[in-house]
């Protein structure tokens, strides 16, 4: 009946619709429409696709406060810095590629069976942790047990699995580390599995009255880790169930032989954080100044705020994977010689340290001298200890009476 009605009259149906919806937007702006119920979120009229965080597209910004030859860039301020504490990370991380090498050299010869090694952006973040934060790894994290004082004897010892591991007494592949002295849990193999079981930890802490509003838990991954379930399980624990979670992303360039262009379409693993509502920054994870102050500040939101902190350091993995991968069959020997050259976290710090009086040539070789004397005696004192009694394989495994 109204199609019958309408058609008797000269004009179509479409300008009576045209007339009244362009008289609607007309006096109605997107700002005024209000927000959707429940939510801050405006109504707009016009559909709108986006498939960055950013307004603009652009990619998320790196921080950074000193360039590749060790100066200050423009506008960049020194973390609370004095001369010791800056002495003690650079030679933390000068000691970890000394101790890579040698146990990539031995488990080449048979005496280890795997190794894992990476230095990039572990110090920094060490650094900026409290002794007594609750630290969840992935292989690569040996520099923040050493930092807290875990020795030499001890990575060790873990590695060969002797009598002296009290890590795993023997019952570990070598590099999962562990020490409840240090706050350190113990590695586990499967990928990403520690992120949901940090958020955990964390919640603990914050139903702990002596602990809460004190510490936070740091979990360590890869950017290939960030591609399993359990990274989106344990970021969305952390920002629906409040608990003071630090997410240390080490985006590295490769899982395993998967470049990072293969693993993600978006902006890396910051832009993530957005959608779980959580304070995200991304580093130069080759910048240790860039790192400790983004970690400092991001390990304050924390445990201030209660609720997770996503940190994205962007670093490049100089060595293979591991000592069963050879990354010269997916990538250019040159490229590596290339980031080694123009982007060495070691040797931008060096030059920093240089400039600021704290540091010399001579200082420089008596350093590598002495680590190098001291790894190769705790190498040789592990390698001739005897293993654990086969009774230890049951031991602290069980509580009360073994079955």
């Amino acid at each position: 009946m109204i199609r019958t009605l309408l058609s008797r009259h000269s004009f179509p149906i479409s300008r009576i619709f045209r007339k009244h919806i362009s008289t609607t937007i007309s006096t109605n702006s997107s700002e005024s429409l209000g927000l959707l119920p429940t939510s801050q979120s405006p109504i707009t009229p016009k559909p709108h696709f986006f498939n960055a965080v950013s307004t603009d597209g652009k990619q998320l910004p790196t921080y950074r406060v000193i360039d590749g030859v060790g100066n200050v860039i423009p506008g960049a301020e020194i973390p609370e810095l004095d001369q010791q504490l800056a002495l003690r990370i650079y030679r933390n991380m000068v000691l970890l590629p000394i101790m890579d090498n040698l146990l990539y050299n031995i488990q080449r010869q048979g005496k280890i069976s795997f190794y894992y090694g990476e230095e990039a952006t572990i110090i920094g973040t060490a650094a900026a942790l409290l002794p007594d934060d609750e630290v969840l790894g992935q292989y690569r994290e040996l520099g923040v047990l050493l930092w807290r004082g875990w020795g030499i004897d001890e990575a060790m010892a873990q590695c060969f699995g002797n009598e002296q591991d009290m890590s795993g007494k023997g019952r570990q592949m070598p590099v999962h580390w562990g020490s409840p002295m240090y706050h350190f849990h113990t590695i586990s193999s499967p990928l990403a599995t520690q992120i949901p079981q940090a958020a955990g930890v964390a919640y603990a802490l914050r139903r702990d009255p002596a602990r809460r509003s004190k510490n936070c838990a740091a979990v360590y991954f890869g950017e290939g880790a960030a591609s399993e379930g359990d990274f989106h399980a344990g970021m969305l624990f952390a920002s629906t169930i409040a608990s003071p979670t630090l997410f240390i992303a080490r985006n590295n360039g490769f899982a395993i032989s998967t470049p990072s262009s293969e693993q993600y379409f978006g902006d890396g693993i910051a832009a993530r954080g957005a959608g779980y509502g959580i304070d995200t920054i991304r580093v130069d994870g080759n910048d240790v100044l860039a790192v400790l102050s983004a970690a400092r500040e991001a390990r304050r939101r924390c445990v201030e705020s209660g609720r997770g902190v996503l940190l994205e350091a962007m670093t490049y993995r100089v060595g293979h994977h591991s000592t069963s991968d050879d990354s010269f069959a997916y990538r250019a020997r040159q490229e590596v010689e290339d980031r080694t050259r123009i982007d060495n976290p070691i040797a931008r710090y060096r030059l920093f340290l240089k400039n600021c009086g704290w540091w010399s040539d001579a200082e420089e070789d008596e350093l590598k001298g002495l680590l190098k004397t001291d790894v190769m005696r705790a190498f040789k004192l592990a390698e001739s200890l005897k293993r654990h009694e086969l009774k230890e394989v049951f031991s602290d495994v069980y509580g009360g009476e073994e079955p």
